[in-house]
């Protein structure tokens, strides 16, 4: 049975979400992202891209490519709720989908072609993603994930498109190889130096020799601009989540330490998170006292994966739930509602600097391990261990 896989992004989301708010927004090249000179642009709407300018270009650059532009600061709790309405849509009506990002989806309709027609069925959801937020929306299908996603790039601004089984390969021909997920700046600079401009050439060359000149990824991206890709869909759950947990040999009370570990084990999360290209949504601290008495406290947040942010609300909650100061036995963090997605989401509250910074530390931490850098607050933790060397475990 040939599969059925619709890919739907949401046009220029940002962008799109702060017009509903502001409709003078609308037709005039927007930039959503820091609102000074040192911030950077998180996304653009399309008539600020027609003066070339894109996502994580400093804001003081798009500003002088384009002086008329309307800069707007993020609005992370509305993306995630609209986000979150869009999620609800498409739970009802697909069995299986998948959430790849705050704004986008994969959704498997195979074998529903016998009872509904699949391009209706996606259309149907289309239509009603627009009535119900008013928000622009693209999709395309095809046989797989790979031509879905193009097939959606192509059908952008606020269209849609299908690629029926049998003609993937024609349909990617004529692009250009920049339009083949993978192929990012280093790839495509490379392949240009030896003549490969249009998918077509790519699929005509034999498959040993994109594999001698990328490796592996050769093999990847030659199956991809030949239409092949058996990738499946992985089913969304908003139960998945990261955690980690600490019990001590010996039962303490000191608020310093407690609260220092908080920090310790949200920073390494956080890490965690970018490493997978993940963000969470919410978060959770646990407390287990000397009674084995056992207590929670969450929060739904925006969308995030860095440091700062996650580590001021998991203080917050830890100072809200510690309120018996009574010996402690357990302390715990959770991230859970995982979607895929990287810095982008943050680029319209942190200044370039700050973005470049958590990029220097993971390479530093990927390359000399998890303890090469840390905060202040966790070399404290690290600290306190030493002169206390019973103090406590991880688990």
């Amino acid at each position: 049975m040939n599969k059925s896989i619709v890919h739907i992004d949401l046009d220029t989301f940002f962008v799109s979400v702060e017009r509903l708010v502001n409709a003078r927004l609308i037709g005039k090249p927007v930039l959503v992202g820091g609102t000074g000179d040192r911030g950077v642009v998180a996304s653009c709407s399309y008539e600020a891209r027609q003066f070339g300018i894109h996502s994580a270009m400093p804001m003081k650059t798009a500003r002088q490519l384009c002086p008329e532009a309307i800069v707007v600061r993020g609005d992370a709790e509305q993306y995630s709720k609209y986000s979150n309405i869009i999620t609800d849509i498409i739970r009802e009506d697909v069995p299986l989908f998948e959430k790849t990002s705050i704004d986008e989806f994969y959704m498997d309709l195979s074998g529903m072609d016998k009872f509904f027609g699949c391009y209706k069925l996606a259309t149907e959801i289309r239509q009603r993603i627009i009535r119900e937020t008013g928000l622009p929306i693209s999709f395309a299908l095809s046989g797989n994930k790979t031509v879905s996603k193009v097939g959606t790039g192509e059908a952008k601004p606020n269209g849609q498109k299908e690629i029926p089984f049998g003609t993937e390969k024609p349909f990617l021909a004529p692009l250009s190889i920049r339009k083949i997920p993978m192929v990012g700046d280093k790839t495509y600079h490379l392949l240009r130096s030896m003549g490969v401009e249009r998918i077509k050439t790519l699929q005509e060359m034999p498959q040993e020799v994109i594999e001698k000149v990328l490796g592996q990824n050769g093999t990847i991206i030659w199956k991809k601009a030949n239409g092949i890709d058996n990738s499946p869909v992985i089913p969304y759950s908003e139960r998945k989540s990261i955690s980690t947990e600490r019990t001590f040999d010996k039962d303490t009370i000191d608020v310093a330490h407690l609260s220092a570990i908080v920090l310790s084990m949200t920073e390494k999360l956080a890490f965690q998170l970018r490493e997978e290209e993940k963000l969470t949504s919410c978060i959770t601290v646990k407390i287990r006292y000397s009674d084995f008495n056992t207590y929670t406290l969450q929060a739904k947040i925006p969308y995030t994966s860095l440091d700062h942010v996650l580590m001021t609300k998991a203080k917050e909650l830890f100072e809200k739930l510690y309120q018996k100061r009574m010996l402690v036995r357990l302390i715990g963090i959770r991230l859970s509602h995982l979607v895929h997605g990287t810095y982008q989401f943050q680029l319209f509250e942190d200044i370039e600097e700050m973005v470049q910074l958590y990029r220097a530390m993971d390479k530093i931490r990927q390359k000399h391990g998890k303890q090469a850098i840390q905060r202040a607050t966790g070399m404290n933790m690290m600290k306190h261990d030493f002169l206390n060397p019973f103090s406590g475990k991880t688990t």
